[in-house]
């Protein structure tokens, strides 16, 4: 039972790490896998950084302005984030569980209603895969015995995800773009 909620942290951190950093957090990585092996030279000085990239395509206050939004969406809908600050080491794992599953539903319900994701290898898990020669590392972590060249054969551990299209709500003005749950005060 460790190791499943040890992974359901895993996946909140990695989830808000990703989503506000575009990163995937240290200790996690180390954890989990040995970091991939660097892409030729070549290929690291024809491809753009990702940093470069996301200063291209968005900027950075509308970019982390979505972030918040996309937070907030999911606790307004999911109570998602009041779910991650509660100390949950006192609850039975029954009442966790349903708690997760209530949070889960209405969580995915969100992302539902947003974000379109589509899975980056559409291959089934723990079944072999041949990566083709010159597929993009932002798009396939390579983990476990990374030596050799190209085309790379393995095991497929996760599909990705990928977002195929974003409708997010417009934005609101001013200082309520960063508000991801207003306080609320019951009058009497």
């Amino acid at each position: 039972m460790n190791g499943f909620w040890e992974r359901v942290t895993f996946a909140f951190r990695c989830f808000f790490s990703i989503l506000f950093r575009a990163d995937v957090p240290d200790d996690i990585a180390q954890k989990l896998a040995k970091p991939p092996a660097p892409p030729p030279q070549a290929a690291r000085e024809a491809a753009p950084s990702v940093s470069r990239l996301k200063e291209v395509e968005r900027p950075a206050s509308e970019s982390s302005d979505r972030a918040v939004q996309m937070l907030a969406l999911l606790q307004r809908d999911g109570r998602l984030i009041d779910f991650l600050a509660e100390n949950i080491s006192g609850y039975p794992d029954a009442q966790i569980g349903a708690a997760v599953r209530t949070i889960h539903d209405a969580c995915r319900k969100v992302l539902d209603t947003y974000v379109n994701l589509e899975p980056i290898l559409n291959s089934e898990e723990d079944q072999p895969v041949t990566l083709p020669t010159g597929f993009d590392p932002a798009t396939i972590k390579l983990i476990g015995n990374v030596a050799g060249g190209q085309p790379v054969h393995g095991l497929l551990r996760h599909k990705g995800w990928r977002v195929k299209e974003a409708n997010l709500p417009p934005l609101p003005q001013g200082a309520g773009r960063m508000v991801v749950a207003p306080a609320e005060v019951e009058l009497s």
